[in-house]
């Protein structure tokens, strides 16, 4: 990988693995942390790294390190953000803080598999491979954390 190419990966990949680890980590110095880590192991590396294979490698860095900052730091809470006026608007706040609550609640590798398939798009075998569980793990622990997503926030299901 060339000088050029990392930087390319730096630009098109930097903020999908901020959101990522965000959203996994709930602390936006930790996500900070954990972007900045996997730059600089995928730097370090970046004689053996396939170009092709860059985002997958980058993806498989944050979430490994988000769970090891899990394991060892513990759940860290979301900063708590005031809802501006109008009932739809506070509504809106309030389903957000729920799901990122709902979230928050899950273990950290089920939260983590929502938020590669549901925010980033991954696909199922491709989360398999960055995760190193079977595919069919990944689709039942992913099912069983849409299910308990799903029950947290039954109270909003009725509104329109």
């Amino acid at each position: 990988m060339t000088t050029a190419e990392f930087n390319d990966c730096v630009k098109e990949y930097a903020d999908g693995m901020y959101r990522f680890a965000l959203k996994s980590s709930g602390n936006e110095e930790d996500a900070r942390d954990i972007v900045q880590h996997a730059f600089t192991v995928l730097w370090e590396n970046r004689e053996s790294v396939d170009i092709t294979k860059a985002k997958s490698y980058l993806f498989t860095l944050v979430y490994r390190k988000s769970v090891d900052r899990f394991r060892t730091a513990g759940r860290q809470k979301l900063m708590d953000v005031l809802p501006e006026k109008g009932s739809e608007v506070i509504f809106q706040a309030g389903l957000k803080k729920s799901i990122e609550k709902a979230l928050m609640n899950l273990s950290t590798e089920s939260r983590n598999l929502v938020l590669l398939k549901d925010m980033e798009g991954y696909s199922y075998d491709e989360i398999a491979r960055l995760t190193g569980l079977s595919l069919s793990q990944v689709k039942v622990y992913l099912f069983r954390a849409r299910k308990e997503l799903q029950k947290s926030l039954e109270i909003y299901k009725y509104h329109y």
